[in-house]
């Protein structure tokens, strides 16, 4: 059973950071695209960021710079260090893989988390 789990959500304040990381089970995942999508109250489901197995990476303009992703195929996991974190920034914050994923859009990710709570405080 595929099953992603997200950690390292919680409160902090404008400007600080905060790293979530993804941990993927059930499979391998080496040939899939991993990224991260956000979703703010009231608001569809965004991306955020992605890898694919190349190691080619997108980000949503919105966190340029201040976001990293990453990923690391020897534990099945990806990561998401955010920096400067700002109050907009507050979503419940969802990885996700796929196959046929092609970076930001959202078909092609057949798996995903059940997300984590990220709060910034202004």
């Amino acid at each position: 059973q595929v099953q992603l789990v997200e950690s390292g959500g919680g409160l902090v304040q404008a400007g600080g950071s905060l790293r979530l990381s993804c941990a993927a089970s059930g499979r391998t995942f080496t040939s899939d695209a991993l990224a991260w999508f956000r979703q703010a109250p009231g608001k569809e489901r965004e991306f955020v960021a992605a890898v694919r197995w190349s190691g080619a990476l997108y980000y949503a303009d919105f966190v340029k710079g201040r976001f990293t992703i990453s990923r690391d195929n020897a534990k099945n996991t990806v990561s998401l260090q955010m920096n400067s974190l700002k109050p907009e920034d507050t979503a419940v914050y969802y990885c996700a893989a796929g196959r046929t994923a092609i970076g930001r859009n959202e078909k092609g990710y057949d798996y995903w988390g059940q997300g984590t709570q990220v709060t910034v405080s202004s």
